[in-house]
């Protein structure tokens, strides 16, 4: 079996965001980049299903991203990172991620006939939030998309998969090839060893030229949400003071 695991560069989810001059960029000097948490966890899983397989289960890991000018700003590190959970190889695209279409179509051009049955992603990038990526490839490849699933296994060429619904969870069927997206649940996260990060260092690391693509959005300005205005501090004790004050402010 072949999977391919899509993992985003994103900065740390403690950074504090600032823009270029001009809006139109993440302002990335002095920002420490990481895996996307959502991205851990299919590493996990595919790490689980390598090791209870390792003869017959291949992982590529695939970023599409330019490296930046600081080691905290490395795509290549945070493919070794990847790898260094027992995977068997890495490629980079070497591109900007400039909009979902874009991204999308580079992960479809690399994994058309690569003969993938998994193309593994997480429901989303912290960045941008989009979920749009793994949808579009699945489009593109026209392959059966699953998005926020909990929980896989495979059996006999088949993929039962579990996910979240309101008021229960949702169990679904699916013959392979297939594309998901998984959110919290489907693995535990884990750490590398010091045998795993010395290995990695090792394994194929392929930096491939993209396709030419259009983007299909085009970024005009970043803000900063407005800074927040004043506020008043009520006693939780003081119930009469709160509503009274949301009656003042004809909240109620």
């Amino acid at each position: 079996m072949k999977i391919l695991c899509c993992i985003s560069h994103v900065p740390d989810t403690t950074t504090r965001i600032q823009f270029t001059a001009d809006g139109k960029a993440l302002e990335r000097s002095g920002v420490t980049f990481i895996i996307n948490p959502y991205d851990d966890f299919v590493l996990a899983r595919a790490a689980e299903l390598k090791e209870k397989n390792p003869s017959g289960v291949h992982v590529t890991v695939l970023c599409v991203g330019k490296n930046g000018t600081s080691p905290t700003d490395s795509v290549d590190a945070n493919l070794r990172k990847a790898l260094a959970l027992g995977l068997d190889e890495a490629v980079r695209i070497d591109a900007e991620p400039v909009d979902a279409f874009f991204v999308a179509s580079q992960i479809a051009a690399y994994a058309k006939d690569k003969g993938f049955d998994l193309l593994f992603f997480g429901k989303e990038s912290i960045d941008y939030n989009g979920s749009q990526v793994p949808g579009m490839v699945a489009a593109l490849l026209n392959l059966p998309f699953i998005s926020f699933a909990t929980s896989i296994e495979i059996n006999n060429g088949t993929a039962t998969l579990t996910r979240e619904i309101t008021g229960g969870k949702e169990v679904i069927e699916s013959p392979l090839p297939l594309v998901l997206s998984a959110q919290k649940g489907l693995a535990e996260w884990r750490i590398p060893n010091v045998r795993g990060i010395m290995q990695a260092k090792s394994k194929p690391l392929h930096v491939i030229p993209p396709i030419p693509v259009s983007p299909r959005v085009q970024t005009l300005r970043h803000e900063p949400p407005p800074p927040k205005g004043a506020f008043k501090k009520i006693d939780p004790d003081k119930v009469e003071e709160l509503v009274q004050e949301l009656a003042n402010k004809g909240l109620i």
